[in-house]
């Protein structure tokens, strides 16, 4: 399924905000209510849109600490990385993963309470990671930006 520029705009309008009715997705990409309706679904059924969800105030809830975790393996690690995904989908704080080529074999983005929650969570958890060889973490000070969507 190739996508037109009508289904780009609808694209854009879910990114921005999901939750608008099908009239106000419409009005917005410049469709009928009827195209957008059946384009949405063409997408659903083509793969384009993963899942619905809501983007949360982590700060409102409490989260304030806010790091990058840099993760090398050991040899024996990187033999199964099946493991350390299994284990890192099992830890609640860790939001995002990403395999990485180049000196660092992880980044992790973790969310904790503060950065005293994070410390326990790097000896109490991250550190017992199977295959870990070290560990960088990076604190964020603040979001320029925070999107998660994609550049339409």
């Amino acid at each position: 399924m190739s996508l037109d520029q009508a289904d780009r705009r609808i694209l854009r309008e879910l990114q921005k905000d999901s939750s608008r009715t099908i009239s106000g997705i419409a009005d917005a990409a410049g469709v009928s209510q009827a195209s957008c309706w059946r384009r949405i679904e063409k997408l659903k059924l083509g793969g384009y849109l993963l899942r619905q969800s809501v983007l949360l105030d982590r700060r409102k809830l409490g989260y304030t600490a806010h790091v990058f975790a840099q993760v090398r393996l050991t040899t024996e690690g990187r033999a199964d990385p099946t493991a350390f995904a299994d284990a890192v989908a099992a830890i609640p704080e860790i939001v995002e993963c990403y395999t990485l080529l180049g000196a660092v074999d992880y980044l992790l983005r973790v969310v904790t309470f503060d950065i005293d929650t994070y410390e326990r969570l790097l000896f109490e958890k991250l550190f017992k990671l199977p295959g870990i060889h070290d560990i960088n973490s990076v604190v964020a000070l603040s979001e320029v930006k925070l999107f998660s969507g994609l550049p339409l």
